[in-house]
């Protein structure tokens, strides 16, 4: 199969060209409005900022006025109590919020198994087990050595489309040098759960974002599994913003992969000179969420800006996202990163100004909560870069596909919320980003 990425309406669930010319429009006002509105900078939402002499990421001057203003202060928060906690919220939900587990350290993501076993990834580089409610003391066995520094580690997880019959589990991670460098990586490794604990056997390195480099940046990376089966794998950028536009760099890339980490056939720039044929999508900075749409069966984004400009994005092949010269976000030093649009590049389905340190993305399906049913859910680990204000939002989109209004809940809490997930039964299970993270479930209210 090949890919026509000229075509503007490739798979678009029910978005209309008429409907894309509006979001225009709205870009254009909201940017401009922005232009007037005091943000809260100098504290990153996912990647450091840039030193505060030379020119910043995209061109703009950093530095003005004696260079970045001071790192704002956290608003104080009191430790994650025991709940449970109830809540009341728009479109007549009442749902109660509870504490499933306890005692980890900065959890990045989950899954479940087949048999409702929970898996939990540590970004320090551990896999973890909750079995009926309770944390597995023990971590699992057979990782590869991993690199958790700055924001690198051990990230996102994911169960082979064949796991009951193969017991593959895939997963990304900061793979390690030894001597202080990381190189984001995709592995895999044959799961097993006994009574005494979890292992990996068979582990094998499937593809990794060359070069090696300090951490420094963005080093998130998700991963989601098609209908076909074909594997896709989000990469973040670096310092080095110039990599996301680069075709021989799988940097700030979306990845289209089989499931032995080769690239899939039919990908948009296979065969084409100077292009990696294992890219999908180029253009991206830090992608936190990734995720296809029940309906559509299309493939849906969350990414970082840098101070304000986060963005749900739905990934098209061959598309270009315009990192680091498109952007609706300024640079931690105040000036606009870049321009708001230029032409070649995709506009974003939903942006957030100020940031909302935008992590996971679910669209929801279960029948827990018929009022949320169609729409997004997504994890926040900070507004408008004040920290201690993390929470989760919920989006609702019309019949277009246009967004039509938001909800912010659980912002009492003031949790940094890397994790939104749908189980089985179709509760909503949270995990919570902090040095003394938790596992958290939301359920309709008995």
């Amino acid at each position: 199969m090949s890919w026509d990425h000229t075509t503007t309406d490739y798979r678009l669930p029910t978005r209309t060209c008429a409907s894309l010319s509006r979001m225009k429009r709205d870009l254009n006002s909201a940017a401009a409005i922005s232009i007037i509105c005091v943000l809260g900078a100098g504290v990153l939402a996912q990647q450091p900022p840039a030193p505060p002499t030379g020119r910043a990421a995209g061109g703009a001057p950093a530095g003005r006025a004696g260079g970045a203003p001071a790192a704002p202060l956290a608003i104080p928060r009191e430790a994650l109590g025991d709940g449970p906690w109830n809540y009341a919220v728009a479109e007549g939900v009442k749902f109660r919020l509870s504490v499933v587990a306890r005692g980890l350290q900065n959890p990045w993501d989950l899954e479940f198994l087949p048999d409702s076993t929970i898996l939990v990834t540590e970004r320090p580089g551990r896999l973890r087990v909750v079995r009926n409610g309770v944390l597995d003391p023990t971590a699992v066995t057979g990782l590869p050595p991993i690199g958790a520094q700055r924001l690198g580690g051990l990230q996102d997880i994911a169960l082979h489309p064949r796991f009951a019959e193969n017991r593959l589990l895939y997963f990304t991670y900061s793979k390690t040098d030894g001597k202080g460098m990381i190189m984001s990586a995709l592995g895999r490794g044959r799961f097993e759960l006994s009574a005494a604990g979890g292992a990996l056997t068979n582990v094998q390195e499937l593809i990794a974002a060359e070069p090696w480099w300090n951490g420094a940046g963005g080093a998130a990376s998700r991963i989601v599994f098609d209908r076909d089966g074909l594997l896709f794998w989000a990469t973040g950028s670096t310092p080095d913003t110039r990599e996301s536009q680069e075709p021989n760099s799988l940097r700030g890339k979306i990845l289209r992969l089989k499931d032995d980490g080769t690239a899939a056939p039919g990908n948009p720039f296979a065969g084409k000179p100077g292009y990696r044929a294992e890219i999908y999508s180029m253009g991206h900075r830090n992608q936190l969420g990734l995720t296809i749409h029940p309906g559509s069966g299309v493939l849906w984004s969350a990414e970082h800006g840098p101070n304000g400009g986060d963005e749900l994005n739905i990934i098209l092949p061959g598309r270009n996202y315009g990192w680091p010269d498109v952007s609706l976000g300024r640079d931690y030093d105040g000036p606009w990163q870049g321009k708001f649009e230029k032409d070649g590049i995709e506009r974003p389905i939903v942006f957030w100004m100020p940031s909302i340190a935008v992590s996971d993305l679910l669209f929801y399906t279960g029948d827990k909560f018929p009022q949320w049913k169609g729409n997004a859910l997504v994890g926040s680990m900070r507004y408008g870069e004040i920290a201690n204000t993390g929470h989760m939002q919920r989006i609702v989109f019309n019949a277009n596909g246009d967004e039509i209004r938001r909800e912010m809940m659980l912002t009492d809490l003031r949790q940094r919320i890397r994790a939104v997930k749908q189980a089985p039964d179709g509760t909503i299970y949270l995990l919570t980003e902090e040095a003394q993270g938790a596992l958290l479930r939301i359920e309709p209210q008995p």
